[in-house]
């Protein structure tokens, strides 16, 4: 079995070091990630600027292949160039990434859409997240992808859908279990810093929390708050069809 391996945090994060040696044991693994942090991102891919993709060693050996670009680049370019001439990936995942990426981050996360280019390429696929900031142990997580990898090719997602998983922070005993879980819509009190840099210019820097969590307990943000392991299905197919057949009652 070969495991395409990537995330948004950056070759070198410990959450990716941590993932490539849980999964080691379940196949053989290739890992192509964003050659530095691109949290946030999106799906978005480069395409004014050339990609370069350098071998990355750790410890003296080599590790997998840094990509100057996104994490949908890193992937794409692992399809389509690195493993050309080899099978195709039996499985990708993305991550282990450092913060939870649920509700609407899901959009703007670079972790989660790693994974849509998976199941857009037709790879049975998931994100895994670790839901939080602060003196990361990433083992439980490591841990839970390696039993989540027979189980999803035992049982064959439809073409589009992947799984967004988020861990809660806690220690495993305290783990109450897995839910199946929803996209929350909770939505994020922004705002922005002001600072001046040195020249006497304004520049901003985005900060927020997330606020009004849904009391649903099927809800991703929820079963994270009570101590579950969240694992949601997302297609990217963003057609809302019951506006479609709204739309199609309208005179143009």
């Amino acid at each position: 079995m070969k495991i395409l391996l990537t995330n948004d945090d950056g070759i070198g994060a410990p959450g990716l070091a941590a993932l490539v040696k849980s999964v080691s044991e379940l196949g053989e693994v290739f890992v192509a990630a964003p050659a530095t942090e691109m949290s946030a991102v999106g799906h978005a891919i480069t395409l004014s600027d050339p990609l370069k993709v350098k071998e990355y060693f750790k410890n003296g050996d080599f590790f997998g292949y840094a990509v100057t670009g996104t994490p949908a680049d890193s992937v794409k370019i692992a399809y389509w160039v690195l493993l050309k001439d080899v099978p195709k990936p039996d499985l990708l995942i993305s991550g282990i990434n450092l913060g939870s990426n649920t509700g609407i981050n899901t959009i703007y996360s670079g972790t989660v859409s790693a994974a849509t280019e998976g199941a857009i390429l037709g790879i049975p696929s998931f994100a895994i997240s670790l839901a939080t900031f602060k003196n990361p142990d990433f083992s439980v997580a490591a841990r839970f992808a390696q039993k989540l990898i027979p189980r999803l090719l035992e049982n064959p997602l439809p073409q589009g859908v992947f799984l967004n998983v988020n861990i809660p922070a806690v220690k495993e005993e305290e783990i109450r279990g897995v839910q199946i879980t929803r996209q929350g819509l909770a939505n994020y009190g922004e705002e922005y810093h002001v600072r001046t840099d040195p020249r006497n210019i304004n520049y901003y820097w985005l900060t927020g929390e997330k606020m009004d969590i849904e009391t649903d307990e099927t809800v991703d943000d929820r079963a994270i708050l009570n101590n579950y392991i969240s694992i949601t299905p997302i297609h990217y197919d963003l057609t809302h069809y019951e506006s479609f057949a709204k739309l199609k009652t309208w005179n143009f």
